[in-house]
C-alpha cells in the first residue's frame, strides 16, 4: 500500500534538507517518493517549496491552510502523487506541530481508514536542541520540544556531520533514554549518511497511532505556542551592477534581522532566506536563535543580475514588532546594496491569533 509520512520538529530542525535529501535517494533507489510543503500564509509560494523545486525533487505545496484540518485536500494531493507512482509521500506541518500525531494520523485514519498505509510519525530535532534539552533547559520553547518528542514513533537526529562520535553517541542514547516509545536515528542529510537507514524505517515501518501522555491545554504549553509569530515576505530585487554579490546581501541581511530581534529582547527560533536568479541559480541562509551565527546552506556560484527573495521568519515575538524589525531590516540592507524593490507579499500573524 501507498505510504504517507509527516516530518514534525521545531523551527529550523532540518526538516525541509531531509525531506529533500530522502525524496532524491528514494526516487534514485527505484521507490518513488514526493514532498509537501505545508504553511499558513495567504495564496504565497513557500521558500521551502521553491527551494525543493530548485534541488529537483519532486514537490507540491499546500497554503492558506494547515493539513491538520485540511484533509480532503491533502488526499486528493496525495492520490495524485501515488497515481504518478510515488510509494511514499512525505508532509512537514506548519510552526512547531504539536497536536499534528492527532489531527493529521488520527484524523487520516477515523475519515480515511483505507486510503494509504501511515508511516512512522517522525520528529526531526537537531544537535544543539537537543543538547539544551539534556542539559536540563526548561522554558517555553523547551516545552514545545518536550511535547513534539512525546509525539513520535521515530526520532530524527539531524546534522549529525557537526558531531564528533562520542557526541553523536550520547544524543542519540539520551534521547532513546527520555523518549523510549520512538525509534531514534542519526542523519546527516547534506552527507547522505543515514538516509538508507530511515528510507527502510519509513517504507517497512507503520505508525503506532498512541495517544501520547500530553496535556495539550496545559496553560504553560498554549502559552509558548502563542508566543510566537510568523513573518512572511516576498519580492523582486533589480539589481544595480554586474557584480553584485548576493551571498553577502543574504548573509548581512541575517545578520541584520538577529540583531534587531536581539536588541529587542525577543527570540528568532528559525529565519530563512531563500533568494533565485530567472536561470535556476540560488543561494539560501539560515539562522536558528538570536545567538547563534547564521548558516549558509547554499551558495549563488557568481554575481547576480536579478533576484526573486523570500524571507520567512517564527519568532518569539508580538506580531506588529516582528513584522516592523524584520521590515525594516530588509529595507535597510537593500538601501545599503542599492536594490530597487517591487514587493509581491508581505504578511505578518500571530500563531495564537
Amino acid at each position: 500500500m501507498k505510504k504517507f509520512a509527516v516530518f514534525s520538529g521545531f523551527l529550523g530542525s532540518g526538516k525541509t534538507t531531509a525531506m529533500m535529501a530522502l525524496t532524491r535517494y528514494l526516487n534514485e533507489h527505484g521507490s518513488g517518493a514526493a514532498m509537501i510543503s505545508n504553511d499558513l500564509g495567504e495564496g504565497v509560494t513557500l521558500a521551502d517549496h521553491r527551494l525543493a523545486e530548485l534541488s529537483g525533487c519532486r514537490a507540491s505545496q499546500i497554503t492558506d491552510e494547515c493539513i491538520c484540518f485540511c484533509h480532503d485536500v491533502l488526499t486528493e494531493l496525495l492520490k495524485t502523487r501515488f497515481d504518478e507512482g510515488c510509494e511514499l509521500v512525505i508532509s512537514d506541518i506548519p510552526g512547531f506541530g504539536v497536536g499534528a500525531l492527532e489531527h493529521v494520523y488520527h484524523g487520516l485514519s477515523r475519515e480515511y481508514p483505507d486510503f494509504c498505509e501511515l508511516a512512522p510519525f517522525t520528529v526531526v530535532i537537531e544537535p544543539r536542541t537537543a543538547a539544551l534539552l539534556r542539559e536540563g533547559k526548561s522554558d517555553d520553547l523547551a516545552s514545545i520540544w518536550t511535547a513534539q518528542l512525546l509525539e513520535a514513533d521515530l526520532i530524527v537526529l539531524s546534522k549529525c556531520d557537526l558531531l564528533d562520535g562520542d557526541a553523536r553517541a550520547e544524543l542519540l542514547a539520551w534521547l532513546g533514554e527520555r523518549f523510549p516509545q520512538a525509534q531514534v536515528l542519526p542523519l546527516s542529510a547534506l552527507g547522505g549518511d543515514g538516509l538508507d537507514a530511515l528510507a527502510s524505517a519509513l517504507l517497512q515501518g507503520r505508525a503506532s497511532l498512541r495517544h501520547p501522555d500530553i496535556d495539550y491545554d496545559d496553560e504553560r504549553l498554549q502559552d509558548a505556542m502563542g508566543s510566537l509569530s510568523e513573518y512572511y515576505l516576498q519580492y523582486h530585487a533589480a539589481v544595480c551592477c554586474y557584480d553584485f554579490d548576493g551571498n553577502a546581501y543574504l548573509a548581512d541581511m541575517a545578520g541584520e534581522i538577529q540583531a534587531a530581534i536581539r536588541a529587542a529582547g525577543c527570540e528568532i527560533p528559525h529565519l530563512k532566506l531563500l533568494a533565485w536568479e530567472p536561470e535556476g541559480d540560488f543561494g539560501k541562509v539560515d539562522l536558528i536563535g538570536a545567538e547563534r551565527p547564521p548558516e549558509i546552506g547554499h551558495c549563488f556560484r557568481g554575481p547576480c543580475t536579478e533576484l526573486a527573495v523570500v524571507v520567512n521568519a517564527s519568532a518569539a515575538c508580538p506580531a506588529e514588532l516582528l513584522d516592523k524589525l524584520a521590515t525594516e531590516a530588509v529595507r535597510a540592507v537593500s538601501d545599503k546594496y542599492q536594490l530597487e524593490l517591487l514587493l509581491f507579499k508581505r504578511e505578518c500573524f500571530g500563531m495564537g491569533d
